[in-house]
């Protein structure tokens, strides 16, 4: 007849034994002179194990998780700015918290259309805070590859693998900002304008638009400008799948964010 270890101890003769810190206890015998040991110190040595392993689960997470953040790009500023913790006292502030929410709750959906969004507004009106909490969201809630960056840092990125020597090709240069599943372009048109920078930017935002790969942009500008300074042609395209004109229109309110999670 074949036994298990447990089946064996359970036929093997006990012995009455004592824990210092835990009083008598019947001990079986395993092996030999291999005896059980205290029951309550098994269950205390296992049940802090347990919790150390558990810990350094968490902690192995958390590393994780500050290491998307570092690689999505968003600026260390907004690094803790959630969508929750975003000041919305008047209809409009509420409707750009609540579209900012629906975007990032229902991001799966929007990845089947490449649905983008355009925030303008003035300076400190909260467009990068809720573009941060957009990211932040997707990234912990749909586990979702975000890049966050300035259009005059995208365009310096190409430019700086047209000179000799350059470890990246212009290819993938514009790879880069084209694979993540939400890029966030800041500062829209803040740049000089060229022509150069137009048909980089186009390249940049085409090759999305062609891939379904939504893109949040960002600017300060009023929505005629936005619309006279990407051109027509790529300006229609982010409206197309039902991407929408999101303003910012109310005063600065910088120094009234609160922290919370995500």
């Amino acid at each position: 007849m074949n036994m298990n270890i447990d089946d064996w101890i359970k036929l093997s003769p006990d012995r009455t034994e004592t824990c210092e810190t835990h009083g008598t206890y019947q001990s079986k015998n395993v092996f030999g002179q291999i005896w059980t040991q205290c029951p309550r110190c098994d269950q205390i040595a296992s049940e802090a194990e347990k919790a150390l392993h558990e810990e350094k689960s968490r902690a192995k997470e958390f590393e994780v998780w500050q290491q998307k953040i570092s690689n999505s790009g968003i600026p260390l500023r907004f690094q803790n700015r959630a969508l929750s913790s975003f000041t919305a006292n008047t209809p409009a502030q509420r409707y750009a918290l609540e579209f900012s929410t629906r975007y990032a709750d229902a991001f799966d959906e929007v990845l089947k259309t490449g649905r983008c969004a355009l925030f303008v507004g003035k300076p400190g009106t909260g467009k990068t805070h809720l573009a941060a909490g957009i990211g932040l969201r997707i990234m912990r809630q749909h586990n979702r590859r975000v890049l966050f960056t300035t259009v005059m840092r995208a365009i310096r990125g190409i430019k700086s693998t047209w000179r000799n020597g350059s470890d990246e090709t212009e290819n993938e240069a514009i790879a880069h900002l084209v694979l993540p599943d939400l890029l966030i372009l800041d500062e829209v048109g803040v740049q000089y304008g060229s022509e150069t920078e137009g048909l980089i930017l186009f390249d940049i935002l085409n090759e999305r638009y062609e891939n379904r790969r939504p893109t949040l942009l960002l600017s300060n500008l009023g929505l005629d400008e936005v619309r006279k300074y990407l051109g027509v042609r790529v300006f229609d395209r982010l409206r197309e799948d039902g991407g929408e004109a999101v303003p910012f229109d109310w005063e600065s309110h910088r120094g009234q964010i609160t922290k919370t999670g995500v």
